[in-house]
């Protein structure tokens, strides 16, 4: 049988519902992933590859990403890069896999969703024995302080859907989304301006530590990693609170 044309693919399997969500698509996804990651699934569909197996390959890159961290110097930091972009295909290519085939499954979406928070926790909590540089220390705590605080931001985010599901709800949508105080409102239009929360997440983090691991070389020390481990424990704990103000005061919960 011969792979599927494109652009019937992209009608199944890149469902235009799914990539104009706000919440739904990262935003590596909408600029190139798609792209590459459609020509991958043309290629998928064709073998006995199931969705679950694509997922947990998805899980494997993630967690891999955080470890290639502790390999010194730039070869760590540049494989945990690559690392990360094959986590973000794979998270791609799972989900079309899944939509082609007829094959979605809850076993699929919890081990997705399990999936980045292990990606994301393990990048930081790697970053932290990076900039331990001897893997003990302070700075491994201030590594695993980030995972805790990415796996809170994930969580408080995903606790909105078991909480509308225990009440009978639908799904939140997008417009829930809006904070009911324009006070909050105004903030979080500041905060998205700026983009700055984006840090939280492994795809950006481990660019913001591939920068740093250059300045290292530069500089012949690992401060730029400290700094940058920094800012990121600093981001990720003021969102935190914040987050979880923007849930209390949008309608996602009623």
């Amino acid at each position: 049988m011969g792979a599927p044309a494109l652009e019937e693919l992209r009608e199944v399997c890149q469902p235009q519902a799914k990539l104009a969500s706000r919440n739904g698509e990262h935003w590596a996804g909408r600029l190139y992933m798609r792209k590459i990651s459609l020509r991958t699934t043309r290629q998928l569909v064709r073998t006995p590859v199931t969705p679950d197996q694509l997922t947990w390959t998805m899980v494997v890159c993630g967690v891999a990403a955080g470890a290639a961290l502790m390999i010194p110097g730039l070869t760590g930091a540049i494989l945990a890069v690559i690392l990360m972009q094959l986590f973000l295909l794979f998270d791609c290519v799972d989900g079309e896999v899944a939509r082609w085939k007829g094959q979605n499954s809850a076993a699929g979406i919890y081990v997705d969703r399990l999936g980045a928070y292990l990606a994301d926790a393990a990048l930081m909590a790697g970053a932290g024995y990076r900039a331990a540089e001897s893997g003990v220390g302070g700075w491994l705590s201030v590594g695993i302080a980030t995972a805790l605080g990415v796996v809170l931001l994930k969580a408080s985010t995903d606790l909105v859907d078991v909480a509308r599901a225990r009440r009978g709800l639908t799904v939140a949508d997008d417009e829930s989304t809006r904070p009911r105080s324009q006070g909050v409102a105004t903030v979080r239009r500041i905060a998205a301006a700026f983009r700055i929360h984006r840090v939280t997440n492994g795809i950006e983090a481990s660019l913001v530590l591939l920068v740093a691991a250059v300045a290292d070389q530069v500089t012949g020390g690992i401060e730029p990693t400290r700094w940058a481990l920094g800012a990121l424990a600093a981001i990720t704990w003021v969102m935190v609170p914040a987050h979880l103000l923007s849930i209390l005061s949008s309608s996602r919960l009623r």
